[in-house]
């Protein structure tokens, strides 16, 4: 297929997968802690702007989680099916992070998710909160373990190998590599960003539209403040994040930066944009300013790091890919930042939900974090080859014998099956989020629970069936 290779199409059909996949799980971490504030602050307030906010967004966090663990399955399959070879050099590794992943935060997920989704009036205030927050916390040990095992790919210790198998020797530093605490911090927080600018998106699209109303003031507002929180707190985790690749993957840093040699007593610029040309090793077309680059990444005006004619060219990453998907990233973390403090001087004007200039930035801002996730990942993942482990596997090494012929077919069942599944899953949770938050009348629990009571447990069962028909959006103004 185009002339690629087995290996190669490999590669596609995984990056494919989990581009998919990663969507999911991103907004299904950070809807979940979004309801339990919402539900915390409904206990403590007893304001129904929060139990309607609640309600609205549980019905899109369930259509999320339900994709999120079909596309999620795939992943699993993929190690064996694509990847066996690495699964019988590192699956003892692997293979354990996975199942803890599924022994503690699935099961923790599955058995809460009926009671929040569905205990609204069955069950007492208090239990139903406790299952919100036990969902909400599963999604974060989920992601702690998935994290885990992704980042000992990249700064694997703790091991020893065996007849050319990895064995565990030390599961602390297994878990607790040197890259894990700053790329768990860096997804989560990742993840509660995209989510505020998602929700954030969808309040400022409802605001334009002319459904003016407390509930969907209360989401832009609560969002704003998220975005302008966590916006600032990610740059600073992703230079924490920064030094750390420097120490354990330099190479990647230099493809990241499109550096290829230090000039003597002069400090490394920062190339603001250009062109990496891995054949010529140079970065062609370059904007820089000069000293920066070094500053950042060592603090010193004079400081260097390895350029990329460093290392051998056999273990150079694809600068010319990783340097923009870098960039995309960065970028749009930039607008991030501007989107928050934009509210934040709106907000002292007196003008946060009127300016329409500012509530259609807010619109165009929603799919941001997704984006940046994505680009932040593909830099993460091809700026870590021609290792599967870092140091330790070539990913040449890991990939199973496959013929193109049989990688191209699958290739293209996937792409086909994706697009048409989860297209259809992600055009209903978009519907689910023009309709619009509801003000719904207080009823007795006893008539909820009757009412539901032939309703199965299926977390899709708590989205409405009648998304397509109007509904009541309420009029209420204010804050």
């Amino acid at each position: 297929m185009f002339g690629l290779t087995a290996l190669e199409l490999a590669r596609i059909q995984f990056g494919f997968t989990i581009s998919f996949h990663i969507i999911f799980p991103a907004i299904t971490i950070g809807l979940a802690s979004y309801l339990a504030v919402l539900e915390g602050l409904w206990l403590w307030k007893k304001n129904p702007i929060y139990r309607d906010l609640y309600h609205f967004w549980s019905k899109i966090f369930a259509v999320n989680f339900a994709m999120g663990v079909v596309s999620g399955l795939v992943m699993a399959y993929q190690f064996g099916t694509n990847w066996s070879y690495f699964s019988a050099f590192a699956g003892s590794v692997t293979g354990p992070l996975l199942a803890y992943e599924v022994l503690t935060a699935f099961f923790l997920e599955a058995g809460f998710l009926g009671v929040m989704l569905f205990g609204w009036n069955r069950v007492g205030p208090g239990l139903h909160f406790f299952s919100t927050i036990m969902v909400a916390l599963g999604t974060l040990v989920s992601a702690t373990w998935i994290l885990a095992s992704n980042s000992w790919m990249q700064t694997p210790q703790g091991f020893e190998i065996v007849n050319n198998i990895v064995v565990p020797v030390n599961w602390f530093e297994i878990i607790f590599n040197p890259s894990f605490p700053y790329r768990l911090a860096h997804m989560t927080v990742a993840a509660f960003l995209s989510t505020a600018l998602f929700v954030g998106a969808s309040g400022a699209w409802h605001m334009l539209r002319g459904n003016d109303n407390a509930r969907v003031r209360k989401m832009l507002s609560m969002a704003m403040w998220m975005v302008l929180a966590v916006a600032p707190l990610q740059v600073f985790i992703g230079d924490q994040h920064g030094l750390n690749t420097l120490q354990y993957q330099p190479a990647k840093i230099a493809a990241i930066e499109g550096h290829w040699e230090n000039t003597p007593g002069e400090g490394v610029p920062l190339i603001l944009f250009g062109w990496p040309d891995m054949e010529a090793e140079t970065t062609r077309y370059k904007i820089e300013i000069p000293n920066l680059g070094g500053l950042i990444l060592t603090h010193e005006w004079n400081g260097q790091y390895p350029g990329l004619k460093e290392f051998a060219p056999e273990d150079r990453p694809n600068s010319t890919v990783v340097f923009w998907s870098f960039r995309i990233m960065v970028g749009l973390g930039m607008l991030m930042l501007l989107l928050g403090f934009s509210g934040l001087v709106l907000r002292w004007r007196r003008s946060f939900y009127a300016n329409r200039l500012f509530l259609r930035f807010a619109v165009w801002m929603g799919p941001s974090g997704l984006i940046a996730i994505l680009a932040g990942w593909y830099t993460t993942e091809i700026g870590r080859q021609p290792w599967i482990v870092y140091g330790v596997m070539r990913t040449a090494d890991a990939v199973s014998n496959h013929s193109a012929l049989t990688m191209s077919v699958t290739l293209i069942i996937f792409i086909i099956s994706y697009f048409f599944i989860f297209g259809i899953g992600t055009t209903y949770m978009l519907k689910l989020v023009g309709k619009g938050p509801e003000i719904h009348e207080d009823e007795p629990a006893e008539a909820n629970a009757r009412q539901n009571a032939g309703r199965p447990s299926r977390p899709l069962s708590a989205a409405p069936d009648d998304v397509g028909a109007p509904g009541s959006h309420g009029s209420d103004k204010g804050e």
